[in-house]
């Protein structure tokens, strides 16, 4: 063995020993890949019957919604509706009854002032 032989196999045992000092990292590394690809799946596996619900549970508010605006416009025709009536009873009724009210007031006052004797006049 010469000194150019004994140069490379002590190379070769550095080299051995750093592959190895490399290789523990790098499985480490493996192990913790294979950690995030199980969380990952459990995480999509979660995630599915999750958006199910979420899908379910929107569906079943866009009905509500939809008896709810149902409702709103019913309530907006039927008070449209009543708007009209009370509009139609103030100018049926409304009208006659300022007449009549004037009506007596203005008799009212022809009686009373009939009645009572002017005051401050004298006869000559």
């Amino acid at each position: 063995m010469t000194g150019g032989d004994i140069a490379g196999l002590i190379a070769a045992g550095v080299f051995a020993v750093l592959v190895v000092l490399l290789a523990v990292p790098i499985l480490k590394l493996g192990g913790v890949l294979d950690e995030v690809r199980t969380s990952i799946r459990s995480i999509s596996d979660g995630a599915t019957p999750l958006m199910d619900e979420v899908t379910a549970t929107v569906s079943t508010t866009n009905e509500q919604l939809k008896k709810v605006d149902g409702i709103a416009n019913n309530v907006s025709d039927a008070s449209a509706n009543i708007s009209a009536l009370s509009s139609l009873m103030a100018a049926t009724v409304g009208s006659p009854l300022i007449k009549v009210a004037s009506f007596s007031y203005g008799v009212r006052s022809a009686f009373t002032a009939r009645k009572k004797p002017a005051t401050g006049r004298r006869s000559r």
